[in-house]
């Protein structure tokens, strides 16, 4: 799925802010002066309290998450923190949606609706019109 170079920003700054979000949570019981028992009992603290989330909403935090974000830190650093992008390969086939795009540059006036209809007549199938209007506005 092709995303504009704002989208990108846009997505990459909120990853930004979920990563200080949880290296905020952490940066205390991340000092390595704390013995296990003083780490243990931030921690433990810290997971009963609620906390503003990265985006203003009440956050609650367990106690594995604090300890998983902890390891993800002492072997990654903050990038570690910084949540990926899910990984999500496009559905509609992309020789479909070349096809729709020759139709709809053959005859501009076609709407999404009968370029799906031409493409179920020719190949029994098409994506849902929702998807095609989608596809011919980033053109």
């Amino acid at each position: 799925m092709a995303f504009s170079h704002d989208e990108e920003r846009v997505r990459a700054e909120r990853a930004r802010a979920i990563g200080l979000f949880r290296y905020s949570l952490i940066c205390e019981p991340a000092d390595a002066r704390l013995s296990t028992r003083q780490r243990g009992r931030l921690v433990r603290a810290i997971a009963a309290r609620e906390h503003e989330g990265p985006f203003g909403q009440p956050v609650r935090v367990s106690r594995a998450t604090l300890d998983r974000w902890l390891r993800d830190w002492r072997r990654g650093g903050f990038d570690a923190l910084v949540p990926t992008p899910p990984k999500v390969s496009p559905r509609t086939p992309a020789d479909v949606l070349d096809l729709a795009v020759a139709l709809k540059r053959e005859v501009p006036e076609r709407t999404a609706v009968q370029v799906a209809a031409i493409l179920r007549a020719h190949s029994g199938w098409s994506p849902d019109e929702r998807t095609l209007q989608r596809h011919f506005v980033r053109l």
